[in-house]
């Protein structure tokens, strides 16, 4: 891949993908906090089903102050975990862990927080679907149950992450004073529904997955999934002119993403449940909205800062549009040649300012302007 222009970017993508995977996340790099589970009891959701013995999975950074206002919850992304914004985490970012308490939820069906692959009780096809406002449940029974919070400064998430942040606007208006939301949708357009269910037929038709009740993942169909989903729906044709000189080179870097993706592992149950949770997100299904999609972006009392990246054809950023019906809500483009992963720090640092800098000006600025974090 003669495109790939040096050894520091390959490492940040390396870093990159087995910071966004579970089952690495569970070896702690010196220095990273601590891995803690609340482990919840049944959690019902709003089919009516009940996830059994449901554990939810989180870190934190920073400190909590005395009369609990600093904090910031932060979710995970489709196939991600507590690592997924890490480039917006610490000293003087967006999310400044000086001012906030930060507290980094793992999604239903990662891996890490009770998931189909590690369900003792409703293990593999027999556990239950879920949706984008269930995950945005058991975060909220985990802040007001278990960490005793009961306001938010803000919610803040990429991609799967950004669109249970608008959900928990609609969910719990009253909870946050902020929303930042980087590579969102309010709810999901048919672009990315089929993209989601053409990722899951990619599964479903490979006869090693045995519907769902494999020993082993099901090797090519996590290939032909990454290069659908990562390799292409993910990056922008811009960003992939930039790494790879010749079709030899894509073909390549296809086979790169490939190979480092089946080695850290992701469990292709989980990834069937995620991307089903995807594709029926709308926040007008919320309870009482009866599918009013402009009145659902107008119950949102929250300043939400909207983060679309330029070029994204996996998350087309309908957004921009649909905010406009947001009462406090601002839209800062990401200026990206790496679509969909301009939400991220795999390849630009450049991005990573600039999110950076968007946030934490953001930020700062609804921190005076309610006054809630002393």
């Amino acid at each position: 891949m003669t495109r790939l222009r040096d050894k520091a970017l390959i490492l940040g993508v390396i870093f990159y993908c087995l910071a966004i995977l579970p089952t690495t996340a569970c070896a702690h790099k010196p220095g990273d906090p601590e891995h803690q589970i609340y482990n919840m009891g049944d959690l019902k959701l709003e089919s009516g089903a009940i996830i059994k013995e449901f554990a939810i999975s989180y870190v934190t950074h920073g400190k909590l102050n005395p009369n609990k206002s600093n904090a910031i919850l932060t979710c995970s992304s489709l196939g991600g975990n507590h690592h997924r914004v890490d480039f917006l985490i610490g000293p003087g970012k967006a999310l400044d862990t000086d001012k906030y308490f930060i507290v980094c939820a793992d999604a239903i069906g990662n891996g890490m927080t009770t998931s189909p692959s590690n369900s003792k009780a409703q293990p593999e096809p027999k556990f239950p679907p879920f949706s984008i406002r269930d995950m945005v449940q058991s975060q909220h029974r985990l802040l007001t149950e278990h960490l005793g919070v009961k306001h938010l400064v803000a919610v803040a998430g990429a991609s799967m992450g950004g669109m249970q942040a608008l959900q928990w606007a609609v969910s719990y208006p009253d909870f946050m004073d902020a929303v930042v939301a980087l590579t969102p949708a309010a709810r999901t357009c048919p672009w990315t529904a089929a993209l989601m269910k053409a990722g899951n037929s990619i599964f479903e038709l490979d006869p090693a997955f045995e519907r769902g009740n494999y020993k082993v993942q099901p090797e090519k169909a996590w290939r032909v999934w990454t290069d659908f989903i990562l390799a292409i729906g993910a990056n922008a044709p811009e960003g992939l002119d930039q790494r790879c000189a010749t079709s030899s080179d894509a073909a390549a870097f296809l086979k790169w993403w490939e190979d480092l993706w089946i080695k850290t592992g992701f469990d292709a149950n989980d990834c069937i449940y995620q991307q089903k949770a995807i594709m029926e997100h709308d926040i007008s299904r919320t309870p009482g909205l009866n599918g009013d999609y402009q009145k659902a972006l107008r119950s949102i009392k929250a300043r939400v800062l909207v983060l679309p990246a330029k070029g994204d054809v996996l998350v087309p950023p309908f957004i921009k549009e649909d905010a406009k019906y947001i009462k406090n809500a601002q839209v800062v483009e990401i200026p990206t040649f790496f679509g969909h992963f301009g939400a991220s720090a795999i390849f630009s640092s450049a991005d990573v300012l600039n999110m950076n800098s968007a946030g934490r000006v953001f930020l700062d600025d609804v921190r005076d302007f309610g006054k809630k974090v002393k």
